[in-house]
């Protein structure tokens, strides 16, 4: 076993009876219902007492299901009817409770060892990087505590641990909002998905702590023999669509090459020629890195995030490349709302800037320069005269060799940027230099004229011509799209829980019709 009793598991892994013995111990809580709900009317009764906006969630949930955040009645008795399906479905047990919501809350939790005498806290990780309450970014420390609300923090955690004789490794979780007031949400009585970057600044092998205690040993570390070292990062890398709301993809991976490098550590199970189905978590693996600095840890996470090669399924790195570029995120100022603040109206694809977009269009010039010079009977090919079109914007630009580098000009305002890189053709990863800044590319398919590259996580068609293919092009037709709207496609595999019309029916924009 992996706790004192069975009991004590189950008690504390109940969102309803861990909250009630989190206030026997003193510990601080959301204000909400100490108690299951059972029918709508009580629960809108409940959530007006309480006051919008409010969290109804199941009791035994997890990984984000069965949770709904509602700001007023009508959200309520869609939350609560959803939420309690997707609780039976997914945990067997759809008894809800309700409590407040803290808007603009950061979510940060501690990690605890106990061994149902001692227990201890490490320093905290924070989770506030979240799609669908599910976490998708964490990093440890957070960069909005200092020591005075850590210890408080940690002390609230370990004193929870002792009130009901713990016996493991186990996770509490707080809301925490933007003055250091902070609230217990839940304790996970296992081994969280993000343990990882704890062991990481800390140099503390959970699991073999867990195992120690589990097989009757006595907690051998104490509080002051925990510090800090450095930051890590966790980026949760899943198959799904960022572009569209981060659905589930499914499929066989027809290529999966993972990064490496010092302090960059990956938990996987997943290999070229596997299938992602929908019968698992799509989650791929939890890649992780460490630095010095929090800059430190950032940019080895964007390093690896270029380099990690999947291909046969949709994937979130693109998005989370993107986070990794975000300007809110390099300055740790974040809450649970950061997705949907940062990135209002869906993830669109990254922004590139004037710079990486020149980095970009010079680096695909100087491939195809090395194209050429590969096809080239001669050894004498040193430059070319090229139109390198991207994002709908032409780019005349003049690329010559001048030793190991390229250098390329572009025509409108004679710029130049000088280019190195190491790609061999038809390789899938280009690892080069555009003005002494680091570039990574990945080179997704071969166009006829062009590239489908992957710069900063995002895919995108780079056409790279000659002047007169550029003139020629005009001539060519385009291909016409047709779409259908007479029809309702699923964009996923999934099962029908209720049909909320029948044939024959007019419906109206924004009308539910199937869950």
């Amino acid at each position: 076993a992996v706790v004192s009793t069975q009991s004590t598991g189950h008690a504390m892994g109940d969102k309803i009876e861990s909250k009630k013995i989190a206030k026997k111990a003193n510990v601080n809580i959301i204000p909400g219902f100490l108690g299951e709900v059972e029918s709508m009317d009580e629960v809108i009764k409940i959530a007006n007492d309480i006051g919008y906006p409010v969290m109804v969630k199941a009791s035994a949930g997890g990984g984000g299901k069965g949770m709904r955040i509602c700001w007023n009645d009508e959200d309520v008795k869609i939350g609560f009817r959803l939420s309690k399906q997707e609780a039976k479905s997914s945990f067997g047990d759809d008894r809800m409770l309700i409590e407040k919501f803290i808007d603009n809350g950061r979510h940060i939790e501690i990690q605890v060892l106990a061994d149902g005498k001692n227990a201890v806290f490490f320093p905290e990780r924070e989770c506030s990087i979240q799609r669908r309450n599910q976490k998708v970014i964490e990093e440890a420390p957070s960069p909005l505590l200092d020591e005075k609300t850590r210890r408080a923090m940690g002390e609230q955690a370990t004193s929870l641990c002792t009130a009901v004789g713990y016996k493991s490794a186990g996770t509490v979780e707080f809301i925490v909002d933007n003055n250091k007031n902070f609230y217990f949400l839940e304790m996970n009585t296992r081994l969280q998905v993000e343990h990882p970057i704890t062991e990481y600044i800390t140099g503390v092998d959970l699991v073999e702590h867990m195992i120690r205690i589990a097989a009757g040993d006595p907690l051998s570390l104490k509080q002051k023999d925990i510090g800090i070292n450095g930051w890590a990062f966790e980026s949760r890398v899943y198959a799904e669509d960022p572009f569209r709301n981060f659905l589930p993809s499914i499929g066989k991976l027809t290529s999966y090459e993972r990064p490496s490098g010092e302090h960059v550590r990956i938990d996987g199970g997943v290999y070229e020629g596997g299938e992602i189905s929908i019968y698992y978590d799509p989650l791929i693996s939890k890649l992780v890195t460490w630095g010095k600095t929090r800059k430190e840890g950032i940019d080895r996470m964007s390093k690896a995030l270029d380099e990690y090669i999947i291909r046969g399924v949709n994937h979130n790195v693109p998005f989370l490349r993107a986070v990794m570029e975000n300007q809110r995120f390099i300055e740790g100022r974040l809450t649970t709302k950061f997705i949907p603040e940062e990135f209002p109206e869906g993830f669109q694809g990254y922004n590139f800037s004037p710079v990486e977009t020149k980095r970009l269009v010079s680096t695909a010039a100087s491939m195809k320069l090395m194209e050429s010079q590969s096809n080239s009977y001669s050894n004498t090919l040193n430059h070319l005269d090229l139109v390198v079109t991207f994002n709908e914007q032409n780019y005349h630009v003049k690329v010559h060799q001048s030793g190991n580098d390229h250098i390329v000009t572009f025509e409108n305002d004679k710029d130049t940027q000088t280019v190195q890189n190491d790609w061999k053709v038809g390789a899938t990863l280009v690892h080069g230099q555009v003005n002494k800044t680091p570039v990574i590319l990945q080179v997704v398919k071969k166009l006829t004229l062009g590239y489908q590259l992957q710069f900063l996580g995002s895919k995108v068609e780079v056409l790279v011509r000659t002047p007169r293919q550029f003139e020629l092009a005009k001539y060519m037709p385009v291909k016409k799209h047709t779409h259908s709207t007479n029809s309702l496609n699923s964009p996923m595999p999934g099962s029908i829980i209720s049909v909320a019309v029948k044939e024959g029916d007019k419906v109206i924009l924004g009308q539910e019709l199937v869950v």
